[in-house]
């Protein structure tokens, strides 16, 4: 089974606002409303590809209904522990607004619902897969995903972190399966700038000598570079189209990656499958489909 664990889901809601004025009044002309979080979009995009998987998670409130409703309702299981007090986020996505987002705070973690979640995450085996991806509430610690991997370490779980700063630094002693920076991610760790593929392969190695297995960056429009642990480097251009949303791009870029190695064991395969996956949701309203993957695989 592949687990996601999304500490901080929300309901994303998604408006166009034609030439939106600061200090108005505004209405919307395109409005969507989507369970979002990188662990649910990981979730997501895999039941898309066919693959099974249990999304875990905090939920509170009437939203946190809302979230465990509509990730159901696309197919995929979960285990969402309820937390008593507070509300699940609503986070605001301004689409025409390039960039602009107002995310929501979430509710409190208190540690007995912690400790529920690490008794479930003690259940798995090394057959299974966990991806740990996006930001966490307030409450919770900044080593918190070190301390998972610390408590299932010698469990030969594959596990996946998708995180910034503290969050992805700190897993890397505990040699995580697959980590997904983006290059402004990238760079931020070690202080530099980085504009293209090439620039961004050394670095990927460094992150291997820290204890990553596998690195895989994705760079926007610049397209993506894998360092695999067997030692060979993948770098592919972005895929020709039109960005529509670039929500959930990264997210479908873990999904299809690791749809890929589960299919085949073969590195190159999978960056192709990471790289189609994450621009077809890039190129859709929606995260990708199975359809729109293949379809784009095709042109790399």
């Amino acid at each position: 089974m592949i687990y996601t664990v999304t500490f901080n889901p929300s309901l994303d809601y998604i408006v166009s606002v034609d030439s939106f004025q600061l200090g108005m009044t505004n209405r919307t002309t395109f409005e969507q409303i989507l369970p979002g979080g990188k662990g649910i979009n990981v979730s997501i995009v895999l039941r898309n590809l066919g693959l099974e998987t249990t999304a875990l998670g905090f939920v509170a409130g009437f939203t946190g209904k809302e979230i465990r409703r509509r990730v159901e309702e696309i197919g995929c299981r979960s285990k969402f522990i309820r937390v008593a007090s507070g509300v699940s986020r609503i986070n605001m996505k301004l689409r025409s607004v390039e960039g602009t987002e107002i995310n929501g705070m979430g509710p409190d973690i208190p540690g007995e619902k912690l400790e529920e979640l690490m008794q479930i995450l003690d259940s798995l085996t090394s057959s299974d897969i966990l991806v740990l991806a996006g930001s966490i509430p307030s409450s919770l610690p900044d080593s918190i995903y070190m301390d998972i991997m610390k408590r299932l370490n010698g469990k030969q779980v594959r596990i996946v972190v998708d995180a910034t700063r503290e969050l992805l630094a700190n897993v890397l002693p505990y040699h995580p399966f697959l980590i997904k920076p983006n290059h402004h991610e990238l760079g931020d760790i070690f202080g530099v700038e980085l504009n293209t593929r090439a620039d961004a392969v050394p670095y990927a190695k460094r992150l291997q000598e820290m204890g990553a297995r596998n690195v895989l960056i994705s760079m926007a429009g610049e397209g993506a570079v894998l360092a695999a642990e067997d030692g060979t480097v993948f770098d592919s251009p972005a895929p020709k189209g039109t960005l529509v949303n670039s929500v959930g791009a990264g997210d479908s870029m873990v999904a299809g990656f690791l749809a890929g190695w589960l299919d085949t064991g073969d590195y190159h395969h999978a960056f192709k499958m990471g790289v189609a996956a994450g621009s077809a949701s890039a190129f859709s309203d929606l995260l990708a489909t199975k359809k729109e993957i293949e379809r784009l695989y095709t042109e790399l």
